[in-house]
């Protein structure tokens, strides 16, 4: 099982990016998907989520200014982010489990690599 992350790169204040996950084996379909991110000399922390029969989920640093989206047929998921901050600047991760919405990053038994995101002002 593998998680690719893409989309990442710079943005003024404002901007927006489109962050892309691409899985294997048929991960997405029965599982909950979130990004994560992680800020420089910060942990790890939970962006936004979505679940197999499509609720979402999303922190309140990025509720209103990110989507979460997600395409069983390409098994793949997706993050708009829209009205980016510098505070978004961060190394953004994709990960899965098998099972209910989570926040916190242990639980979560998938990870791809992290693209990063940087915002200027």
């Amino acid at each position: 099982v593998q998680l690719q992350a893409s989309g990442g790169g710079s943005a003024q204040a404002g901007g927006s990016l489109r962050l892309s996950c691409v899985g294997s084996g048929g991960i997405l379909s029965s599982s909950t998907m979130s990004w994560f991110r992680q800020r420089p000399g910060k942990e790890r922390e939970f962006v936004a989520a979505i679940v197999w029969g499509g609720y979402t989920y999303y922190s309140d640093s990025v509720k209103g200014r990110f989507t979460i989206s997600r395409d069983v047929a390409r098994n793949s998921a997706y993050l708009q982010m829209n009205g980016l901050i510098p505070e978004d600047t961060a190394v953004y991760f994709c990960a899965s489990r098998r099972g209910t919405l989570n926040t916190i990053p242990v639980s979560y038994d998938f990870w791809g690599q992290g693209t990063l995101v940087t915002v200027s002002s």
